[in-house]
């Protein structure tokens, strides 16, 4: 009885640490109201779960940068961070640029992308991209399990990851 107990207590012990190295992978995200996103992200980088980047990761879902700690996020060969000003609809409907939450969101970057960005011409209404090397300049590559794999014993593979969703609503009007 005390082995079954001792076994059970092991396998409990080893299924926690496996837990605690889990790694949440962004993909196809379009972003949508900062809020959620800040929410989102707050609860993440409480969890102390890293952050693979492999795809899109575009408007609010770009707070992930000044959310999660730089050294908990990686990015893949197909990570794009896509950024925009934040914006309301207007009383027409129309989409209208929002300053105090365009600024809001741009100090929640890191110094960095700040520079990129204003490098680039600052937020505005049109869609600029971060990818390739460039990217992986900022932050630290990271190799999904099938590529560290190939690349034989001792690679280092991020662990598990858990695929977030993309948005519900991939429009930009939940994008402010």
């Amino acid at each position: 009885m005390k082995f079954v107990t001792g076994l059970l207590a092991a396998v409990l012990l080893l299924a926690g640490v496996a837990a605690s190295h889990a790694a949440v992978r962004i993909a196809d995200d379009r972003g949508g109201r900062i809020g959620t996103y800040v929410d989102r992200f707050q609860d993440l980088r409480s969890s102390g779960e890293s952050v693979i980047i492999d795809g899109l990761c575009a408007s609010a879902c770009t707070i992930v940068l000044g959310t999660i700690p730089h050294d908990k996020i990686c990015v893949t060969s197909h990570a794009t961070l896509g950024f925009h000003a934040a914006w309301d609809f207007g009383a027409n409907g129309r989409a209208i640029t929002n300053p105090e939450a365009t600024q809001l969101l741009f100090s929640m970057y890191p110094t960095p992308i700040r520079r990129w960005i204003v490098h680039r011409g600052g937020l505005t209404p049109r869609m600029i991209f971060l990818r390739g090397r460039e990217l992986q300049s900022m932050y630290r590559p990271c190799y999904l399990d099938a590529q560290a794999s190939a690349n034989g014993p001792g690679s280092k593979a991020p662990p598990p990851a858990v695929v977030v969703p993309a948005s519900a609503s991939g429009s930009a009007a939940s994008a402010r």
